[in-house]
């Protein structure tokens, strides 16, 4: 016989777990056993779908087929997200541009698999949505991870990537405004000159929008409105509440256009044909949307609130998206310790902060405000009476 090694997993398999998934794991296990657990540890809104895509889909069931579409997706969907940049930004882009995915997941695979090569180095902020360096590193990308803080109001300046430029050029920078697990909004200001400078050193910019819609106080700009070279990857997921039909966008430059669909005809076929039926209706549910964010703000209000009385600190601005990022009180030894002790002595879940930053996350934790305003209110007044919080 011969002396075969035992079989092993690729090393771009080598990425870290995804941290807030294990949390909702375990409230779920705790669930299951019949305890009243709240979860403060997704990013996935609590609302039901709108009623006109419910009314949408259920015409089109009827019908009797569901089946492929074009990679690039529906022509009558790609026309109506090209007239929502009209709408919202005043931005003329052809729906020849628009790419429909298979939720911004997708999104990301395709924007990293054509702007970029294997060695290429692409800058990210810190603390950041971890996907992005997953993604990343499995494709043989180098994530370039910008540290980002209070003193910032964590926010990616231009100052600060064309510093990490200088030192060693970079091929990208990804940029998500409003931000996860964050929360900031990147003022226009700073955005357009970060857009500007990607474009002068010939660095290609990827903008997240996939939070677009859900800001307070501040308004969302479009990378868009700066240049017609960036990448914007959006979603359906948040604003919209369709997390669960995997459906989002992509606006490429043209010269972009055709790899991607090349790629995404062999990697996904098309984006699920019911999903983007359902996504071409919720551009007409803004009322009931609107309605939903309003509970956002409520329960963004509660937090902004309470957390300082629970000795959280360095709490970043919320402007935006549906979470609350902050440094744990003291007396606790890190974030993941916390998070078991919320888990078991209020029953309350929340995420600690390794999943965004590697370096500073073991001391910081994110809460998500997406579900319903009840239970974010009950989990405040649980985390009052937990052994170990500022009183």
């Amino acid at each position: 016989m011969f002396d075969i090694p035992p079989p092993k997993a690729s090393r771009r398999s080598d990425v870290d777990p995804f941290r807030a998934m294990d949390v909702m794991a375990a409230a779920n296990r705790m669930i299951a056993e019949g305890r009243d657990v709240i979860s403060l540890a997704v990013g996935q809104p609590s609302a039901p779908v709108p009623s006109v895509v419910a009314e949408a889909v259920g015409a089109f069931l009827a019908r009797g087929r569901v089946g492929y579409t074009d990679a690039l997706g529906r022509a009558s969907l790609r026309r109506r997200i090209a007239r929502h940049y009209a709408d919202a930004y005043g931005v003329d882009v052809p729906a020849e541009r628009v790419m429909v995915t298979t939720g911004s997941s997708a999104g990301f695979n395709l924007a990293f698999l054509t702007a970029f090569d294997v060695g290429d180095r692409v800058a990210i902020s810190t603390p950041g949505y971890p996907a992005y360096r997953n993604i990343l590193k499995a494709l043989g990308i180098e994530p370039i991870e910008i540290p980002v803080g209070p003193d910032d109001d964590y926010i990616l300046t231009a100052e600060a990537l064309e510093r990490a430029h200088r030192e060693k050029p970079l091929t990208g920078v990804l940029i998500a405004s409003p931000a996860n697990p964050t929360g900031t909004v990147t003022p226009a200001d700073e955005l357009r000159r970060l857009v500007e400078f990607a474009d002068a050193a010939g660095i290609v910019f990827v903008s997240d929008e996939i939070y677009h819609g859900l800001a307070f106080g501040r308004d969302t700009a479009s990378a868009l409105q700066f240049s017609d070279r960036a990448i914007i990857v959006n979603s359906f997921s948040k604003y919209y509440c369709m997390t669960g039909w995997r459906i989002g966008w992509l606006v490429l430059p043209p010269h972009l256009v055709r790899p991607a669909e090349r790629v995404g005809q062999s990697l996904y076929i098309s984006a699920p044909e019911l999903s983007q039926v359902g996504a071409e209706a919720v551009f007409d549910a803004t009322d009931e949307l609107e309605t939903v964010k309003l509970g956002y703000e409520r329960s963004r209000a509660l937090l902004m609130e309470a957390l300082p009385t629970l000795g959280f600190g360095d709490i970043a601005p919320i402007d935006g998206a549906f979470y609350a990022y902050a440094t744990i009180p003291e007396g606790f030894g890190d974030a993941t310790e916390l998070a078991n002790h919320l888990l078991q002595s209020a029953h309350v879940a929340a995420t600690p902060g390794l999943d965004f930053d590697l370096e500073r996350g073991h001391r910081t934790m994110r809460m998500s405000y997406a579900g319903d305003p009840e239970e974010i209110a009950e989990a405040v007044r649980r985390l009052r009476n937990v052994p170990g919080l500022s009183a």
